[in-house]
């Protein structure tokens, strides 16, 4: 069963969706069997590359302005967001935040899905932006963070220079529009099921078992009524064949 998470690396909701996502997975009885991919989504297709200085740690006044609210109120909502987080195991850091576009990073999260690395480097990208205030924008950050994560150094900064999986990332982002999401953690079950946002455990559990229980039905094309056998389509079964 494919699961695929559509998500940025610059997302507290989506840190917190991917612990959650962990912990459904730990109670499902057939993880064995799911197969993860996670997507490209990008919150802030402006963003510029690097950052232009300290001014840019102040999250909280970039979040009274988007919001246009004091900065008493955005304090507390940031204030809400850590305590929920601390709860997955996240230990967020708004203070250090550095904000930066994340196209490059998408590009690195698919090299690292041809590498079987891909749940690795998501894991890095979202601790060094949330946790350690790393500027995901910049290519020296992603370069070291990446190699930590345990991809190739040389290939790593070869994707960096070029152009590489960047159609693979656009590709994402029209597959999101095609599916309607607009908002961030997004999962989608075998291409069936959607569940939208950073849903409880319990929640993904639910849809996961929805999802496997499905996938041993079968709606048949054509079948005669019941009780009617003519014009039932010719076959073999039970070890023979009616000529």
């Amino acid at each position: 069963m494919q699961v695929e998470i559509w998500s940025d690396v610059a997302c507290p909701w989506c840190a917190v969706g991917k612990r959650r996502f962990e912990a459904a997975l730990r109670t499902f009885e057939h993880a064995d069997d799911v197969a993860l991919r996670w997507r490209s989504f990008e919150l802030d297709p402006s963003a510029p590359r690097g950052h232009d200085g300290e001014g840019d740690v102040d999250y909280v006044g970039r979040l009274s302005a988007k919001y246009g609210t004091d900065r008493a109120s955005a304090q507390g909502m940031i204030d809400r967001m850590t305590a929920t987080a601390a709860e997955d195991g996240w230990r967020f850091r708004f203070d250090r935040i550095r904000p930066g576009n994340t196209f490059d990073a998408h590009r690195l999260v698919h090299l690292a899905a041809d590498r079987d690395r891909q749940d690795q480097v998501k894991e890095r990208f979202l601790a060094g932006y949330l946790e350690e205030g790393a500027p995901i924008g910049e290519p020296a950050t992603l370069q070291a963070l990446a190699v930590e994560a345990g991809l190739d150094d040389a290939e790593v900064a070869d994707v960096l220079a070029s152009d590489r999986y960047a159609e693979a990332v656009r590709a994402d982002e029209r597959r999101a529009r095609e599916l309607g999401i607009s908002g961030v953690p997004f999962f989608v079950i075998d291409r069936r099921y959607g569940v939208s946002g950073a849903q409880p455990a319990a929640a993904l559990v639910q849809a996961l078992e929805q999802a496997w229980a499905d996938r041993s039905t079968l709606t048949v094309v054509g079948a005669p009524p019941p009780g009617h056998d003519h014009g039932a389509g010719d076959a073999c079964a039970d070890g023979s064949c009616a000529v």
